[in-house]
């Protein structure tokens, strides 16, 4: 008997699930569950509407898939927005926040089901979301910041089970949309909110971008840093070191810590060159 070959393709996975959702239980199961009914249904909705498609739910979780990575990113706004306009009505323990994962990644089908790393990753990044929050993989932050007038706040490289190498991590930066990501989570403030009768001049989006942009390169610097031998990042810091005291003392004036660097860039550039080769 011929075994049924599998079905592959490219989607965008969209994973979510409660904060503290036990908590919530432990606290008043009925009240909690139908919450959480009336929640689903409004991500139901949105789906539809994004041209998104439910895969499947468990317990608090829900998958979904998108043919388009903008309207999945989309679609998590909106269904964070509007869950958070519905807890807002609402007194702090029965504030329901969801945390939201989005990859792009080839993924089998077995039916209505998917399944392999294109799923896993994006379950993991939504156990790193903030309560009210999205998390992206680099993929997806690739494809989606020249569209949508949105920032993204760089969170590091992380481990995911099954998989060799780490991901890179970006938080969708809503602003006065995020709770912070606690046992118990607070609703955003009403006051933090963009005002609908003013939306952020393109100005202010470019501002935004170009300190998003610095913020991310900010960070990457700080990861790949942390992860060189000491051999490696001495003779960096020396080199910022004499850049900052230029800059203090002299300003764009007189450029001169070029030169002392000299021998320091030479010495990690023997470094790189003569380093083991990471690829097999």
């Amino acid at each position: 008997m011929t075994a049924k070959k599998i079905k592959r393709k490219l989607t965008t996975i969209f994973c979510a699930d409660v904060q503290s959702y036990s908590a919530l239980m432990a606290r008043d199961e009925a009240d909690t569950l139908e919450r959480l009914r009336r929640y689903r249904g409004i991500m139901n909705d949105l789906f539809e509407r994004h041209e998104g498609r439910k895969v499947n739910t468990w317990g608090d979780a829900v998958i979904a898939e998108f043919p388009s990575v903008v309207e999945a990113v989309r679609c998590g706004v909106e269904i964070q927005d509007a869950i958070g306009a519905e807890n807002r009505d609402l007194p702090q323990p029965k504030q329901m926040w969801f945390r939201i994962g989005i990859n792009l990644g080839d993924v089998m089908e077995d039916g209505s089901d998917l399944y392999g790393d294109g799923v896993n990753v994006a379950a993991r990044l939504e156990s790193l979301a903030d309560a009210g929050g999205i998390m992206v993989s680099e993929t997806v932050y690739n494809l989606t910041n020249k569209h949508l007038a949105l920032g993204y706040e760089f969170a590091g490289e992380q481990a995911v089970k099954g998989l060799d190498a780490p991901i890179a991590g970006y938080r969708v930066r809503m602003p006065g949309r995020n709770a912070e990501a606690t046992d118990t989570a607070e609703a955003p403030s009403a006051s933090n909110r963009p005002s609908p009768e003013a939306p952020p001049r393109e100005a202010d989006r470019d501002e935004f971008r170009f300190l998003d942009r610095w913020g991310d390169r900010i960070s990457r610097f700080r990861a790949w840093y942390t992860q060189q031998p000491r051999k490696t990042r001495v003779p960096v810091a020396a080199i910022g070191i004499m850049a900052g005291i230029n800059l203090l003392t002299t300003g764009l004036s007189d450029i001169w810590f070029v030169y002392p660097s000299i021998p320091l860039a030479a010495y990690l550039l023997f470094q790189h060159l003569t380093a083991p080769s990471k690829r097999a």
